[in-house]
């Protein structure tokens, strides 16, 4: 059960990292990282519970994952590995009756300051019977709760930042508009070589260019010792074109330019993109493996997966995705060169 501001089951926001690890049984560790700041999260192995704490390990926040974290209930609304648009109306309705506002979090869902409440989704997943990942056609929800001191904008605050840092990739309105197929430029891809306009081992500036000067709408990088508090040059790993549909992925090379390694084409609203004329982007993932595999059988090629599951042609460098659009999921693909890597 929650409640709200003070905690979730047996953890309560305040505790120190020891009294967690009591709370929780002792599970063995399962990852985590300390910031020189000395904000840090914490996970613990089975339990599903990334557990947020401000300097000092003080536990400010918990995060419930959709498939290995506890079932969660909120008065009469359960609020864990469900359709995102059912809870997001049962929240509404149970807000409503209080009084209480709703806002709308970075990723469009609903947001609770007085709760501590921020909703989230994941692409829903299950296991074949020859067990491997299967990816389903909808996302399911999950959920960050928070302390008082996080409540208005936690995923602002840098104690969730170091856990989950969405600042580079801008903040959805709560719907996801699809364009049209007939409506997306056609790209061409040639393995490792090009996307469309795009050719691998551009220079930012030279990737602008090929897409008619558009300014990335939003970039991605990093101080490469930021985490010890240290300087460096800020690396750019990423640009987004929203005009365009894409992002571009880049890594460094010895001369110090990025350079271009990989192009997403977004699955929402990028350009088409095919494989043996198999449409890759906004597809519904089950639909596109279930074309990919007849190719590769008809044509005894090599399968692979990519980490979500999706089935992938083993030529080229390839990688499948699932994002969202409202309770689905759509493909999205990543082209790379060779030896990059998501």
């Amino acid at each position: 059960m929650l409640d709200p501001l003070a905690g979730v089951g047996p953890l309560r926001f305040g505790m120190d990292v020891d009294e967690v690890r009591a709370a929780l049984g002792g599970p063995h560790y399962g990852g985590g990282q300390v910031a020189a700041d000395g904000k840090s999260w914490d996970m613990y192995q089975g339990t599903g519970l990334p557990c947020i704490y401000e300097q000092g390990m003080i536990l400010v926040g918990v995060a419930v994952d959709a498939f290995a974290g506890p079932l969660v209930r909120f008065g009469e609304v359960e609020l864990i590995g469900r359709v995102p648009s059912e809870v997001r109306a049962e929240l509404r309705d149970l807000a409503d009756r209080q009084g209480i506002a709703v806002g709308v979090n970075w990723s469009g869902d609903p947001e609770i300051v007085a709760w501590g409440v921020s909703m989230g989704i994941e692409p829903d997943a299950d296991l074949s019977a020859e067990n491997y990942p299967v990816q389903k056609d909808r996302v399911i929800t999950s959920v960050l709760l928070v302390g008082p001191e996080l409540a208005h904008d936690p995923y602002a605050t840098a104690p969730v930042r170091h856990w989950c840092d969405v600042a580079g990739r801008g903040r959805n309105p709560g719907f996801w508009p699809i364009i049209p197929e007939g409506d997306r430029p056609r790209w061409e891809w040639v393995p490792l070589k090009r996307v469309g306009p795009l050719r691998f081992g551009m220079s930012p500036a030279e990737v602008a260019a090929a897409l008619d000067g558009e300014v990335p709408s939003g970039r991605i990088g990093a101080f490469p010792f930021w985490f010890y508090g240290q300087d460096g040059v800020w690396d750019l790993h990423e640009d987004r074109f929203e005009k365009a549909g894409v992002s571009a992925h880049y890594w460094m090379v010895p001369d110090g330019v990025p350079r271009l390694a990989a192009v997403t084409a977004y699955g929402r609203t990028g350009p088409q993109v095919y494989y043996a004329e198999i449409p890759l982007a906004g597809v519904a993932p089950s639909a596109l493996d279930a074309a990919t595999l007849r190719h590769v059988q008809d044509n005894d090629l090599g399968l692979r997966f990519s980490p979500s599951g999706g089935l992938i042609p083993a030529e080229g460098n390839l990688i499948l995705k699932a994002v969202r659009a409202g309770d689905a999921t759509i493909s999205e693909p990543t082209f790379g060169a060779q030896d990059w890597e998501m």
